[in-house]
């Protein structure tokens, strides 16, 4: 662990260095191809630091956050667009770069000290409850093998919504206290959402929208509407917002395996995205007068679809490169480096 842990460091000391280079020299060149020829040596240094790691656990959060996120940052920034430009007065130093490298939103913090330290709506309480499941969902993977494979699917899926819930709140407390700034929420209760769009725009992985959106949605939609008109460029750019999420999902297994890609992420995601798109194209056309299905119904449709097409095209490439085995014993040797080291 402790080489991984000091390629973790050494790459994210260079990932900061990199964006105060872009803070002081691409910010001062005009928008558009120049501004973008500048900040090409830094797209590409974050398309590659992510591949001194192997650790799971320090790995997929990296590679998500610089090779995804921060470099559509840096695509916006290019054309002054996107957080990190448009800001009166400038953006500091230290906001520009948690802003380019996290997912980190200009916002008030609100002053929560009103709320009971066991009401369920405080973050507080929540994360307690979160950090109570997670190594609850450590020690049932001891039992995996008497375990039908949807059944440990599923618990992969708690596994990472958890981990990622309570590694942000980690995360966003001293950013609160130092920055005043708020991280991106990641999750908002998936488990209730009541349809396709629902599900993948206001309640799953929320970074990944709010990042496609300016950088996909929008100029697709601009474009296919002066092809194909305005009636079809809404479920042209949803389809390519899908397609290009599902790249970015290959390349992110490809990091993590080092496995040729077999497309079924892809298409899974493509898949999705021509649902979503007939949703909404249903909902605007036939669905008139605000009619919706009852969410009794809605809901358990919604999840059983991403359930089941998930356990046939987004986890068979986890399984088959042994990324969940990896996971597992990655979970049980991070415990025991943490315990030792309080120990210690």
């Amino acid at each position: 662990m402790e080489p991984e842990i000091h390629n973790f460091i050494c790459i994210w000391i260079s990932a900061i260095a990199s964006s105060c280079y872009c803070y002081f020299i691409p910010k001062h060149i005009p928008s558009g191809g120049a501004r973008l020829l500048s900040l090409f040596p830094v797209i590409l240094l974050f398309i590659a630091l992510p591949s001194r790691l192997t650790v799971f656990h320090l790995a997929a959060p990296t590679i998500f956050y610089l090779v995804w996120l921060a470099n559509f940052k840096l695509l916006l920034f290019a054309f002054d667009h996107g957080p990190l430009s448009g800001h009166h007065p400038p953006l500091p130093l230290l906001h520009f770069v948690v802003i380019s490298l996290l997912p980190i939103k200009l916002s008030q913090v609100n002053d929560s000290s009103s709320q009971s330290d066991s009401d369920p709506r405080n973050p507080s309480f929540l994360f307690a409850v979160k950090a109570l499941l997670l190594p609850l969902i450590v020690w049932l993977y001891k039992f995996r093998q008497y375990f039908n494979q949807n059944v440990v699917l599923v618990i992969y899926c708690c596994h990472i919504y958890l981990g990622v819930e309570l590694v942000l709140f980690i995360t966003a407390a001293p950013i609160r206290s130092l920055l005043g700034l708020e991280l991106e929420p990641q999750f908002k209760e998936p488990y209730l959402a009541t349809s396709l769009q629902d599900f993948w725009g206001r309640r799953w992985n929320l970074m990944v929208p709010k990042i496609l959106r300016p950088t996909v949605y929008f100029p697709v939609r601009s474009v296919s509407a002066k092809i194909l008109g305005k009636e079809w460029a809404n479920p042209a750019a949803i389809v390519a917002s899908f397609l290009v999420s599902g790249l970015m999902h290959e390349l992110i297994y490809y990091y993590l395996s080092r496995a040729r890609p077999t497309w079924e992420v892809t298409w899974f995601f493509l898949l999705h995205g021509v649902c979503v798109a007939a949703e909404v194209i249903v909902k605007k056309k036939v669905l008139v007068g605000g009619w919706r299905l009852n969410r009794a119904f809605s809901g358990p449709l919604t999840l059983g679809f991403v359930a089941v097409t998930g356990s046939m095209l987004f986890f068979p490439q986890i399984l088959r490169n042994g990324l969940d085995v990896k996971i597992i014993d990655e979970s049980n040797m991070l415990a025991r480096f943490v315990g030792d080291h309080l120990r210690v």
